[in-house]
């Protein structure tokens, strides 16, 4: 009994740890794509251009 307990318990860390690389992924895009040097870059080369 006390292995399933532990192997529940182990699954659980693993989907949370998991849903946390995901959102860490996921925020750190929306935070390039929306930053300021992004903009910067964007608007440089369409001066470029």
């Amino acid at each position: 009994m006390l292995t399933n307990n532990s192997r529940g318990i182990r699954n659980a860390w693993h989907f949370y740890y998991a849903l946390i690389l995901v959102i860490k992924v996921v925020c750190g895009s929306i935070g390039l794509r929306y930053s300021p040097l992004n903009w910067a870059l964007v608007a440089n080369e369409g001066n470029a251009a």
